[in-house]
């Protein structure tokens, strides 16, 4: 292949791509074409991208051929010391370890258990709306971003006069620091977890996980502070993308904006369409652990598989008029939660965030209007924005 035709190549990598948004024609294109499309990375081996929703639901379905151990979760492949250390989050564990770690959990984070939260997380929102006011404000940083880490603090018992410590350390790991922050974060965590084993056990994740045992262990500090990264971190990065990138959303079609204010009944699947149409995170990667097939593509052990739920999510074989943002679309068969052994923890918290969240939204502000252009994150794998300036009236 020559030099011009390399060139030529769709590029779904490069994290400037995905700037002015997902490559969403491009995307529908090679769902048609190269359903298991190659994927070149500069310096280091390249993957396969997913693009149709049954072959991601396959491949989560599937870790056994498709493992998420064995290289990670990223494309990009990591340093040994790093790669070691994202195998000790549940995101990075394959079964039957995944199942050991994540059942003492799950417990905590059924709906009947998160739906107790709901008139404290009612509460938290009102108190940032109130705080925020109205006026001209930066949505993205001024409003959604305290809400995630606060439910967060509440879930694990942490002390209020940390919160704000703790939010801005996840500010910083979305905003390129990941390194650092993440080790700040996990050291205060590690501290934090061994303050509490000498007090007495409360009703919280946090005291559920000390006193539990994980895959025939107790979890050290060391595990606890990984844990808590990895809860933070997903938290703050998907609940401020889902609530920011929803308003935004619903200010570019004010015909479902004015639907959703005619009818709050209608607020809960606002939440599933959002979630569906501005997924969070663009990917995620498996290792394929012998050789196998995929839509008729040969993919060989070793070799690196990206589940793109940005396409999937817009699967003309799945949805009806993919490319159109409906509020009652029904069914919503999105995977932003992930499928199968890696369904998100959090769901149910994620939802009832979003619901309520919208429902005092609209109750505080009969205006919302765009002030400027929003702005995003240049990535290719979180799909967020970092900017939207907005007038609340």
């Amino acid at each position: 292949m020559t030099a011009t035709a390399e060139r030529a190549e769709p590029d779904l990598y490069r994290p400037e791509r995905y700037v002015d948004g997902p490559p969403h024609a491009l995307f529908a294109e090679l769902r048609r074409t190269r359903p298991v499309y190659w994927q070149d990375i500069p310096g280091q081996p390249g993957y396969w991208a997913v693009l149709r929703h049954a072959d991601v639901e396959y491949v989560s379905q599937h870790p056994e051929i498709f493992s998420a151990e064995a290289g990670g979760i990223l494309v990009e492949d990591l340093e040994p010391d790093r790669l070691e250390a994202l195998r000790g989050t549940l995101l990075s564990m394959d079964p039957p370890r995944h199942r050991a770690y994540r059942k003492p959990l799950v417990k905590s984070f059924t709906a009947r258990v998160v739906g107790g939260m709901e008139d404290r997380i009612r509460a938290i929102c009102r108190e940032i709306l109130t705080r925020v006011g109205g006026g001209e404000v930066e949505f993205v940083h001024d409003v959604t971003s305290g809400l995630p880490t606060q439910v967060i603090g509440e879930l694990m018992g942490l002390p209020v006069a940390d919160w704000d410590h703790i939010h801005a350390l996840a500010e910083r790991n979305t905003a390129g620091e990941g390194g650092t922050a993440a080790i700040e974060m996990a050291r205060y965590a590690m501290g934090f977890a061994a303050r509490r084993r000498i007090e007495e056990p409360r009703a919280d994740i946090t005291s559920l996980i000390l006193e539990s045992e994980f895959d025939g262990r107790m979890m050290t500090d060391l595990d606890f502070g990984r844990f808590f990264v990895q809860l933070v971190t997903a938290g703050n990065d998907t609940t401020k993308t889902m609530l920011s990138a929803g308003l935004d959303a619903l200010l570019a079609h004010p015909d479902q904006l004015a639907a959703l204010r005619a009818d709050r009944a209608l607020v809960p699947g606002a939440v599933e369409e959002i979630l569906r149409w501005a997924n969070p995170l663009h990917y995620f990667r498996r290792t394929a652990t012998r050789d196998t097939e995929l839509r008729g593509v040969r993919i060989a052990a070793g070799e690196k598989v990206a589940m793109y739920y940005t396409s999937a999510n817009r699967d003309e074989e799945v949805f009806a008029d993919p490319q159109r943002f409906d509020i009652t679309r029904r069914p919503n068969p999105h995977l932003s939660f992930g499928f199968a052994e890696h369904f998100c923890l959090g769901v149910h918290i994620a939802r009832l965030e979003g619901r309520v969240f919208f429902e005092e939204l609209l109750a505080a502000h009969p205006v919302i209007e765009r002030t400027g252009e929003p702005e995003r994150l240049c990535s290719n794998l979180n799909n967020a924005l970092t900017r939207l300036p907005v007038r609340l009236g």
